[in-house]
């Protein structure tokens, strides 16, 4: 399957970084699938004590890539979303350690979630973000009902994800999306620095503190299982992937 995660170390620091090259490291059941051990077993790694999440090649992630997501029924669509997205949100946000998303180009629909659950994010001033999940008739999902809120407050969430706007990193420096910009090519670098940060926190305390934020966490997973598969099976979700193959602008019925 296309799509990797790379792991690499620096003493505590781990870095993982989203790569399909080619696609803008369009975000994949394999990736996800990687990404979520990879997140598992840093989790539990005592030498481990921050971990940096980033693209390559210049992007973070340009949202899901739909080829070989073709779940059929309800049922199908809620084991997926168990196993998949739901494991990997709780390993970032109920996880033990500090992460720490380096965020450069795109990070649209899925690329905006998983950087929306780090516990700090830096962003090239020049990058874009968009919550591009409604443009083919979804919701979002990776917890991104849960983060985004969480970083913007609710009304700024729900006008971002209905009207699915592209903003830059200085505009979401602004609104509280993104906590600090850089000059484009740099959030690699800065994340790093502020990783090292991190690593100088008490593992033991951050742990149980960021247990308790996550505390609420579960109905929102609970949400997602529940409503994301009638979307994905809805009239306006073909309408929306139809659309964006042929690189038109969608016509939603409610169906």
């Amino acid at each position: 399957m296309a799509g990797q995660i790379i792991e690499t170390r620096d003493g505590a620091i781990a870095t993982l970084t989203m790569s399909n090259p080619g696609k803008l490291n369009a975000f994949t059941q394999g990736m996800r699938d990687g990404l979520t051990e990879a997140f598992r077993r840093l989790n539990q790694d005592q030498e481990c004590r921050a971990i940096v999440l980033t693209g390559d090649e210049g992007n973070f992630s340009a949202g899901a890539d739909m080829q070989g997501w073709g779940e059929k029924t309800v049922q199908e669509c809620r084991t997926r979303l168990k196993a998949g997205g739901a494991a990997l949100m709780r390993e970032m946000i109920a996880g033990s350690k500090p992460i720490v998303a380096a965020v450069e180009g795109y990070a649209y629909g899925a690329g905006l979630a998983l950087s929306a659950a780090a516990d700090h994010l830096i962003a090239s001033t020049a990058s874009k973000f968009c919550c591009a999940f409604t443009k083919v008739g979804f919701i979002p999902d990776l917890a991104l009902m849960y983060s985004l809120p969480r970083r913007v407050g609710s009304y700024k969430a729900k006008q971002l994800i209905a009207l699915a706007d592209t903003i830059d990193g200085a505009y979401a420096e602004r609104i509280g999306l993104v906590d600090e910009t850089t000059v484009p090519g740099t959030a690699i670098a800065r994340a790093r620095e502020v990783a090292l940060r991190y690593c100088e926190t008490p593992p033991l305390a951050f742990e149980l503190m960021k247990s308790a934020f996550a505390r609420d966490l579960e109905p929102m997973i609970q949400a997602e299982i529940d409503l994301q598969p009638y979307a994905w099976l809805s009239r306006d979700h073909e309408e929306g992937k139809q659309a964006f193959a042929e690189k038109r602008k969608p016509h939603f019925t409610g169906r």
